[in-house]
């Protein structure tokens, strides 16, 4: 009997000719944001908004950009093989972490992800982020 309701339901929402699930005019969004090009932390920000009342609000251009790594030898393995599975950004995106710590993360991709990297592959691409990624070696972007 549950079924058959459901099934009821479904079809009563699918033959509908008004979309009873999705709103079209969404209450309080005056803009929606776009993607724009540019690097991390260029982009001006505005000045904080004050608090609206009536509680609609304007959504600014969202930064769309693929940090750099910085150069330097396993770079391009790094890139290639995390690429793979995620972007880049999310080594660039991580506080200074301890080499211990970027070593771990490494066999964490292999060992419970399954990235496919061989062994003196994975010693470059470890000491590339211990290089550069380190509360001692990553440099101060702010």
């Amino acid at each position: 009997m549950k079924k058959a309701l459901c099934i009821m339901i479904g079809l009563l929402i699918t033959t509908s000719h008004k979309p009873l699930l999705a709103k079209t005019n969404l209450h309080g969004l005056v803009r929606s944001g776009q993607y724009a090009k540019g690097e991390l932390r260029t982009t001006p920000q505005p000045e904080t908004a004050k608090q609206s009342v009536d509680g609609v609000y304007i959504v600014g251009t969202y930064p769309l950009y693929t940090p750099e790594l910085p150069p330097g030898e396993g770079r391009e393995m790094t890139q290639g093989y995390c690429n793979m599975c995620h972007s880049v950004t999310y080594i660039t995106m991580q506080p200074p972490l301890p080499a211990t710590t970027w070593a771990a993360e490494v066999f964490k991709m292999i060992d419970t992800y399954g990235a496919l990297i061989p062994e003196d592959e994975t010693k470059q691409i470890i000491v590339y982020l211990q290089s550069h990624y380190t509360p001692e070696t990553r440099k101060n972007t702010k």
